[in-house]
């Protein structure tokens, strides 16, 4: 019997809450309370396509676990760990940048980090062919000590050092396609040559003044921490580009034993925390090329996990697209509902400065990998 693709959500995740404020700001002063940009409304909505289209039948669905406080601990500062648990058990705040906890956000953040751990073992014992994780709160820029960007702890980085402890795992790939740039991934694993980080992002978007190519790891990690800003106004064509002429020759050179994505789908054409033109159909293409990267490389071994996405309309079009791709199959939602309002844009042609954004990439980056070092500029 062939394996189904698996998904994982829980109803909790939906009930972390971050107040009323307007896109990333609370309210006060001239900023008038709206819905804040982390709302649960984009994945509630994922869900819901996903059930209305009648598609959630297609998949396994999988109950998530709880991580456990020394598994957090891990990745985390007990200290900082400790904060988020008082602030959930209080009245709320912030336990960083941005990064906001509600009642009950410090259960509902091990539950999220455990969802991810979830996939890890789910494709791992070979009960899916590759995870679809549903997960909030995101976690990518939660660094080492601090929270920042809606991101309390880091779910990825929490379930990457969990496959390496309890699979042995020695060569793994986090691969963040997220807008916005992973730093606190980045941080985490800045100096470790087992984790292979990768980030695809808006260039000089947020964090302020990280994400940069020139940051590439130190110590054991030179080398293993590729950063990719893109030009905004990037779209399907310069991610196509940027994966084929510099994430895949680096994984074929790296030969993961396992693949993690932080699904970040804020690159669409319709977000407003950034300026890049990625439509449904390019998400698509994008997570087509990583399932067949993971399927060359690892058995297969995939665990795509949630982080943004903030235009609750569209995000779930992009999502279903990610997902019929890892299962290979196709929804009954045929066409993107925004076609007619995104045909005329530029989202599928290569413009110059894109090309010549990977292309410098790509020069800097042949010095840690040979695959690079042949036909650079093809």
């Amino acid at each position: 019997m062939e394996r189904k693709t698996g998904f994982i959500v829980h109803e909790s995740y939906f009930w972390h809450d971050t107040g009323n404020g307007a896109l990333s700001l609370p309210p006060g002063g001239w900023i008038e309370a709206d819905e804040h940009g982390e709302s649960p409304k984009s994945k509630r909505r994922i869900k819901n396509l996903l059930e209305r289209s009648e598609f959630i039948e297609e998949l396994q669905t999988i109950k998530p676990k709880e991580a456990t406080r020394e598994e957090v601990e891990k990745i985390h500062d007990p200290s900082y760990v400790e904060k988020v648990k008082q602030l959930s058990n209080a009245d709320g705040g912030d336990a960083g940048l941005a990064a906001l906890v509600g009642r009950d956000s410090y259960e509902i953040a091990l539950l999220s980090a455990g969802g991810t751990m979830t996939g890890v073992d789910a494709v791992m014992n070979g009960d899916v062919q590759n995870v679809y994780t549903l997960t909030r709160p995101p976690g990518h820029h939660a660094e080492k000590d601090q929270g920042m960007g809606f991101c309390l702890f880091n779910n990825v980085a929490i379930a990457a050092n969990y496959a390496r402890e309890k699979y042995g795992l020695k060569r793994i790939m986090v691969l963040d396609w997220d807008v916005h740039h992973g730093n606190g991934t980045e941080n985490i694993f800045y100096e470790d040559s087992e984790i292979l980080f990768i980030s695809l992002h808006q260039e000089l978007n947020f964090p302020p003044n990280r994400g940069f190519a020139e940051h590439t790891g130190s110590g054991d990690g030179e080398g293993y921490n590729v950063n990719i800003p893109l030009p905004a106004g990037t779209g399907n064509a310069g991610y196509k580009y940027a994966l084929e002429k510099l994430v895949t020759p680096i994984a074929k050179e790296f030969k993961p034993e396992l693949i993690i994505v932080s699904a970040g789908q804020d690159a669409n054409v319709f977000d407003p925390l950034a300026r890049m033109m990625v439509t449904a159909e390019g998400y698509g293409e994008i997570a087509s090329l990583v399932k067949e990267m993971a399927g060359n490389l690892c058995s297969g071994r995939l665990v795509v996990s949630h982080e943004g996405g903030y235009s609750a309309a569209y995000v779930p079009f992009c999502t279903l697209r990610i997902i019929e791709s890892l299962t290979g199959l196709k929804s009954k939602v045929t066409a993107d509902p925004y076609q007619e309002v995104i045909e005329t844009l530029p989202t599928n042609i290569l413009k110059n400065n894109q090309k010549e954004a990977v292309d410098e990439i790509v020069e800097r980056q042949s010095r840690y990998w040979n695959n690079l070092k042949v036909n650079i500029y093809d």
